[in-house]
């Protein structure tokens, strides 16, 4: 790809070179070239990359309160968004409707948190526990060995986010939206009960 980009520019006379369409031209290629490289560097995109060791901030649990929508769109950013291992138990409301892209949530406990209206995009949730994901977006994201027992999916959007080995049980799916594809694999989950199934449409 680098080749192919060189060897155009090379073929452009400096006088064509200099006009706008072909200088906006090589800046948008550029550009693409920046974003994907960043992107892949994400612990949280690449896959079997190893994770970062846990952040030693003092207060870096309370950033959830805050949230990160820095790069949202593709997990880029420029500081880890580290929770691991966090407890928000008892946060009835703070965590409302917060927007969390590329956090990396591994063992923390939501249990009794309020996540609903929360935006997740390409996180790392990989054995937490959640209870209340009404009316969120949850995008992207790796909910792997994840306890979400009794957890309410009440009309929350669901794309390309992962449950393998979750638990399900009792899990409320009323009105979630959710593509085709990544309902298949859902259902594949032998965790969901009679209800979520029917909630979800599973064959």
């Amino acid at each position: 790809m680098f080749s192919s980009i060189e060897a155009a520019s090379k073929r452009v006379p400096k006088s064509e070179e200099s006009s706008s369409p072909f200088k906006e031209l090589r800046t948008v290629a550029c550009g693409l070239l920046v974003v994907c490289t960043v992107a892949t560097a994400s612990p949280v995109i690449a896959t079997n990359q190893r994770l970062p060791p846990l952040s030693t901030e003092p207060n870096r649990c309370e950033r959830a309160f805050v949230g990160n929508t820095i790069g949202q769109a593709n997990g880029v950013y420029d500081k880890p968004l580290d929770l691991r291992f966090c407890d928000y138990t008892n946060e009835k409301s703070n965590l409302k409707g917060k927007s969390v892209a590329a956090a990396l949530m591994s063992d923390a406990k939501f249990d009794g948190a309020d996540m609903s209206e929360a935006v997740m995009s390409k996180a790392y949730a990989v054995r937490a526990s959640f209870k209340d994901f009404s009316n969120a977006v949850l995008d992207r994201v790796n909910f792997r060995k994840a306890n979400l027992q009794g957890a309410l999916f009440k009309n929350t959007v669901l794309s390309g986010s992962t449950f393998d080995n979750a638990q399900l049980e009792d899990a409320v799916f009323e009105d979630t939206i959710i593509g085709y594809i990544d309902l298949q694999k859902l259902c594949t989950n032998t965790s969901i009960g009679a209800q979520g199934r029917v909630e979800l449409g599973c064959q």
